[in-house]
């Protein structure tokens, strides 16, 4: 048993994937896919492009249906069965790779809107923030580094600030389960390592799962990774276990038994 699968056995299971299958009539997406994480685990989900990464993330938030399987929230609701704002409102949260903010409106009202409250229009114009809610504000934007900027229009923001304020939108719906694509995508470099930080302190509210590229960024912040490849599962692990992996070499280097200390240079 490695050191993974250890630490997984005491924590509860938030997502169970079991044999997903996801097809576009002959041509299957995802192949007998199972896929598990637990509570306050870092996942990152790798592979070449095409090996069905952002696929499965459909999948979870029911954007896309499985053909096949079983997909379980938190040992109890079955995904497949509901419709994207069900699996939302039961506690998945997606962020997209490109920002979606509202440009026009301040940092601070963003997060406002994007709280768990009745968002009809009337309730959203007529209410008023409490204390508690607005302690709850202020917590995330000390939490994502943006506390100088709450009163400024949300396009003034610059790139990776746009994503650290999504990531905060949709940590005000409380989500157990956070999904991101490719999130420090056009960062510069500080930025990036601002957002690796952001998602180590998150991960103590929510399990994270992160599809990246670049690995440089997934050996120094994974807990552990699962690598896809046409659409299936590769192998997972820890990153030291993943880059030393047999069928991953041979994958990823095109050749069995050598170099095995290369880094994955591919996602």
């Amino acid at each position: 048993m490695s050191k993974v699968q250890s630490s997984e056995s005491k924590k509860s299971i938030i997502l169970q994937a079991n044999g997903i299958s996801v097809n576009f009539g002959a041509f299957y997406a995802i192949s007998d896919f199972s896929f598990r994480i637990t509570d306050g685990e870092l996942h990152f989900l790798i592979g070449p492009n095409g090996a069905g990464k952002t696929t499965f993330l459909d999948v979870v938030c029911g954007k896309t249906k499985n053909s096949k399987g079983t997909i379980t929230l938190k040992e109890k609701d079955n995904l497949s069965k509901l419709k994207e704002f069900e699996i939302v409102r039961k506690g998945v949260g997606r962020k997209f790779q490109a920002p979606s903010i509202f440009g026009n409106l301040s940092v601070w009202e963003n997060l406002e809107l994007a709280m768990k409250q009745d968002k009809r229009l009337f309730s959203i114009l007529k209410a008023r923030p409490k204390q508690e809610e607005e302690t709850e504000i202020l917590e995330m934007l000390g939490l994502i580094g943006l506390m100088e900027q709450k009163d400024n229009d949300a396009r003034l923001l610059s790139h990776g600030q746009k994503q650290w304020l999504e990531i905060g939108m949709v940590m005000m719906q409380k989500p157990d389960l956070l999904m991101l694509d490719e999130p420090i995508a056009g960062m510069t470099e500080e930025e990036e390592e601002k957002t690796g930080e952001l998602l180590l302190k998150l991960k103590e509210q929510c399990a994270i799962i992160v599809v990246e590229h670049d690995m440089d960024f997934v050996r120094k912040y994974s807990e552990k990774v699962t690598v896809m490849h046409g659409g299936q599962l590769l192998c997972d692990g820890t990153m030291e276990e993943v880059q030393t992996n047999e069928r991953v070499m041979e994958v990823y280097l095109g050749r069995k038994g050598e170099d095995k200390n290369a880094a994955i240079k591919t996602g």
